[in-house]
């Protein structure tokens, strides 16, 4: 079971980028996720009419690490490890590890 998943509110605990908030969009594979707003690049691109794209320096948005970032608890207002815990019905869900609240997500 992943941690983190896409649409989950993060935080970054180190890096350039540290203690900016977002949210993730994708998972790049097993290690690597992308966050909006994080670890952005400027790209050069070229103009190509056909597909009605514009060329110039665009911001683009790459992959961070997942070791690099928190999930966010909004009832501590910090960054927050998580936990894997299994119910009586069989069911596995994510916890908080500082307060045991399930990840709701």
């Amino acid at each position: 079971m992943e941690k983190i998943r896409k649409g989950d509110e993060v935080v970054v605990i180190t890096g350039k980028d540290k203690g900016k908030r977002g949210t993730v969009l994708a998972r790049i594979d097993a290690d690597h996720v992308l966050v909006e707003g994080v670890n952005r690049a400027k790209k050069h691109v070229k103009p190509n009419p056909i597909k009605g794209v514009q060329g110039g320096i665009v911001d683009k948005d790459m992959p961070i690490h997942i070791s690099n970032i928190a999930l966010f608890n909004s009832a501590t207002q910090k960054a927050d490890r998580v936990g894997i815990k299994s119910l009586e019905d069989g069911r596995k869900v994510r916890v908080f590890k500082s307060n045991g609240e399930l990840v709701n997500a």
